[in-house]
């Protein structure tokens, strides 16, 4: 290698200055050294290239340790501004943890089961739903229009098993509600699921103790057993080991408990929905103790989950199985009884299968999470991009403070792309900062989320973990966040004049107010808008819920159940027992008044079917008629007022004729202008449409939600319709929870093995039927309050950063004449432009964007002008405030002063 020439052309170069003179100088000894040195081997370049490798990697991680502690050290020179972007950062990523927490629980976690990808979920989807009976949810596809319904017979289920090629197992749950279980003479109320022989074997699950239930099992002649799970063991039996093996009673059934599964297993396959006992399926007729129709090919039940062979698609499962399905309905549909045949008994479209990915298991409780946690996770995101905004322009105040020190690095031959470096080293440090300190929020933040389970009015039975997923996604958002607000200040810093730069003095850059900044100015002010919109629709929708007229009177009216069946009560046995009950309780001190009815108002559950109008056309049918079945005293205790007719009375048994009293709406419905009494109807089939006569008519109240319309009621006597369940509902004369002791003694006093359960006031069902409406505006109206506190504080920092740096052209206007106010009206009318702009970009996407969040409000349009009106007033007088602080102290520059230091 000659090098000779190089060098001679170097060292023939003009003088170059100390610092650059230097380098060539290295470069000179290097050529030296690479000439004098002998040729190397492969081995010896491969151990040279080893070597320039390391020391690269050590100059690197020695210039990323050394720009960590200079930004420390600039961190802590300025307190103020570092505890107020780490607080602003600690909010906005906080919640963004703390939601991500829970939509990793509800969307985003498949089953704690062997290779969960393998797994396929059976539905149904059809027009009308062939089954005759169905257990299980049925919901519209708004895709499609059709009904998808999550049940299949039993008998569904063998064909399936017996004539599958393409998957290895298939199983099947259901719900079987709650179970009176006993334990060493104390009972209890329990949840339970029934699964069949391989339900744990085909999900590939482990007991932590004992063993699973197997094939042999779930047979009708095998010994009754059951699995708990671990959260029932730690509550009931205190994590001891003495229970495997123990025999416990469940609905009057010995049983013995066989294992217990692993923490992290819910058994029910729907997230928030955790057995606490699993039993066979073959049990279901013994638990019930009566007659079974589980077994028929009419009554659909049971769910269903498959895993896959390897290398099978799901299309070739419903390719495989949809013949088998639809001969199966086909069977169910013609094999139902006469009492089980539909008014419309006919031919009709053949159901089809649908085949789902199974690894999230059942997915109805997911998919009413969906849309709600999509308009919160919004909701976050804007306020974490307000709090970047704000920081963002922190961060463009601080840079033109540093001016001076950039330009002089610059100037001593610092590249650009080093100091753009260390300024995201400072904006990563700071986002890391309020990473940290959002996860101490999100800690807090999660436990209350699980307060709120949209669409079911109860609070989700579901663990938020900060787990190693949580912990990722905060370090990804907060290394997102420090290039996301700290890349626009660092290019901007970086861009500088060095002649003119290290001609200012010490008191800054003279210039107005940059582009840049202003545009984050407008979008954190439009944010805020289009979050406090959102907050002011949820607050009205709430208002206007609570102002509903109910149609009964909610204040000191106490609910409980009580499951007579699951002792061992026969059907002619319950009405004595119940009869008993209510003379008990009616007895006490406090009580006004005790009935019975099936289902609690307001609770979202209840009996519907179709109804038929005796001498009218089929079309005047009403198919949602919903039937509570009732005591007679139902409507006094109540306080449902009676508006034509008679009331039920104690005549009213089942040795009477069938009788009725309906609400306003039915009668409006079946009879329109004639006179409802004595006119008949009757449920499930045209035949019998004269098996009920209206013996009086009750005002409308609501039945289902505050938020749904009142629908056709008609209010039955239990005597004369059997109870499904059995609701007592106490009037007292005070504060139903002081009754609750003296009930309790009431009940074990009639039978010191019936429970008491699902206890709760009328006011508790309210407040928890509107859960969702009462979330909403709290966390939308906390986070948009927020967002309005930061849209202020950053205007009122720009504006202070802009007559800082105006000071010399405040103080030239000043000594030319001009007054207090125009220097006033100039200063706040440049920041309330600003304001103004944003208010108008913020009002144009919440016109558009309100709409997505139109299904979650009542009473109360998207677009409503009353809230947007509002929220825009008081948007601006914020900023007013926030620009007239700065102005106002524009107006006090001595031109003198200000010009003597010019």
């Amino acid at each position: 290698m000659k090098s000779w020439s190089w060098k001679r052309q170097i060292q023939s170069c003009h003088p170059k200055p100390e610092a650059v003179r230097s380098k060539f100088q290295l470069y000179l000894l290097f050529v030296e050294k690479v000439d004098s040195a002998p040729p190397p081997t492969v081995a010896g370049w491969r151990v040279r290239d080893q070597n320039v490798k390391a020391e690269q990697l050590t100059n690197t991680m020695d210039t990323l340790l050394q720009d960590l502690r200079y930004g420390f050290r600039q961190l802590l020179k300025s307190p103020g501004f570092t505890a107020a972007a780490v607080l602003s950062l600690a909010l906005g990523i906080g919640a963004n943890t703390a939601l991500f927490s829970l939509v990793d629980a509800v969307l985003l976690k498949t089953l704690p089961v062997k290779r969960p990808e393998e797994l396929v979920l059976f539905k149904t989807q059809c027009e009308r739903m062939m089954a005759i009976s169905h257990s299980g949810t049925i919901n519209r596809d708004p895709a499609t229009g059709l009904r998808v319904g999550s049940s299949f017979s039993y008998p569904a289920f063998q064909d399936f098993r017996a004539q599958t090629e393409t998957l290895s197992d298939v199983f099947a749950f259901a719900p079987s509600g709650d179970l009176n279980v006993n334990v060493d003479g104390q009972a209890e109320i329990a949840k339970g699921q029934l699964v069949t022989g391989g339900f744990y074997s085909a999900l590939g699950v482990q007991t932590l103790l004992g063993r699973t239930i197997a094939e042999s099992d779930d047979e009708t002649h095998a010994d009754p057993v059951a699995v708990i799970s671990h959260r029932y063991w730690q509550l009931r039996f205190g994590l001891d080991e003495v229970v495997l093996g123990k025999t416990i009673t469940i609905n009057n059934v010995p049983v013995t408990i066989i294992g217990i599964t692993p923490p992290q297993f819910y058994g029910g396959l729907e997230v928030g929905d955790s057995p606490d006992i699993s039993m066979p399926l073959a049990l279901e007729p013994r638990l019930r103790q009566s007659a079974s129709e589980m077994h028929e090919s009419w009554y659909w039940w049971v769910r269903m989950m498959g895993r896959m062979r390897p290398g099978t698609t799901a299309n070739q499962v419903h390719a495989e199985l949809e013949g088998v399905f639809q001969q199966s309905a086909l069977a169910g549909w013609n094999a139902a009884p006469p009492s089980r045949r539909p008014p419309d008994w006919g031919p009709r479209e053949l159901p089809t299968l649908q085949v789902l990915s199974g690894k999230y298991g059942e997915v109805y409780l997911r998919q009413s999470y969906e849309q709600p946690l999509r308009i919160l996770m919004i909701v976050v995101g804007l306020v974490l991009l307000i709090a970047c905004a704000n920081i963002a322009n922190l961060l463009l105040a601080r840079a033109a403070r540093r001016r001076q020190e950039i330009a002089v690095r610059l100037a001593l031959g610092a590249r650009r792309f080093r100091l753009i470096r260390q300024l995201l080293t400072e904006s990563i440090l700071l986002a890391l900062l309020g990473g940290a300190l959002g996860l101490l929020l999100a800690w807090w933040l999660k436990d209350l989320l699980l307060m709120w389970s949209p669409g079911r009015g109860s609070q989700l039975e579901a663990e938020l973990k900060l787990d190693w997923r949580v912990f990722c996604f905060t370090a990804a958002v907060a290394l997102l966040t420090g290039v996301l607000f700290g890349l626009a200040p660092a290019l901007r810093a970086t861009r500088v004049d060095l002649n003119s730069a290290l001609k200012e003095n010490t008191r800054g850059a003279r210039g107005s107010l940059s582009l840049l900044g202003k545009s984050l100015v407008v979008g954190q002010v439009a944010a805020a808008l289009l979050l406090l919109v959102g907050a002011g629709l949820f607050v009205r929708t709430l208002h206007n819920l609570q102002s509903v007229e109910l149609g009964f009177n909610a204040d000191n009216l106490l609910y409980f159940r009580v499951d007579p069946r699951a002792k061992g009560y026969r059907s002619e046995q319950i009405g004595p027992l119940c009869q008993q009950l209510i003379e008990r309780i009616e007895a006490l001190p406090g009580v006004r008044s005790a009935t019975i009815s099936e289902f609690t108002l307001l609770s979202g559950a209840g009996r519907s079917g179709p109804a038929y109008p005796q001498g009218r056309p089929l079309s005047e049918a009403d198919s949602g008629v919903f039937q509570q079945r009732v005591r007679w005293n139902y409507l006094e205790t109540m306080e449902i007022p009676l508006l034509a007719g008679r009331g039920l009375t104690s005549q009213d048994d089942e040795r009477s004729p069938r009788v009725a009293v309906i609400n306003q709406t039915m009668a409006r419905r079946f009879f329109g202008d004639e006179a409802p009494l004595g006119k008949r109807f009757g449920f499930g089939r045209v035949e019998n449409s004269g098996d009920i006569e209206v013996v009086g008519v009750a005002r409308d109240s609501r039945y289902s939600r505050p938020r749904q319309g009142v629908p056709s009621i008609a209010y039955l006597p239990f005597p004369q319709n059997a109870l499904g369940m059995t609701t007592f509902a106490v009037r007292t004369a005070g504060d139903p929870g002081m009754m609750l002791a003296s009930i309790r003694r009431t009940v074990r006093d009639v039978d010191k093995d019936l429970q008491v359960f699902d206890i709760k006031t009328q006011i508790e069902q309210v407040e928890r039927s509107l859960t969702q409406e009462r979330f909403f505006p709290k966390l939308t109206g906390f986070f948009g309050l927020l967002a309005l506190v930061l849209a202020a504080v950053g205007l009122y920092g720009v504006m202070s950063y802009s007559v800082a740096q105006r000071t010399h052209e405040i103080a030239i206007r000043m000594a030319l004449g001009a007054t207090e106010q125009s220097i006033l009206r100039r200063v706040a009318g440049q920041g309330m432009l600003m304001a103004i702009i944003g208010i108008g970009i913020g009002t144009a996407a919440a016109l558009g964007l309100t709409r997505f969040i139109a299904s979650f409000l009542f009473g109360v349009g998207a677009t409503d002008p009353a809230t947007f009106v509002t929220i825009s007033f008081a948007l601006i007088t914020v900023a007013l405030g926030a620009c007239l602080v700065p102005a106002r102290r524009a107006t006090r520059v001595d031109p003198m002063v200000a010009l003597r230091y010019e």
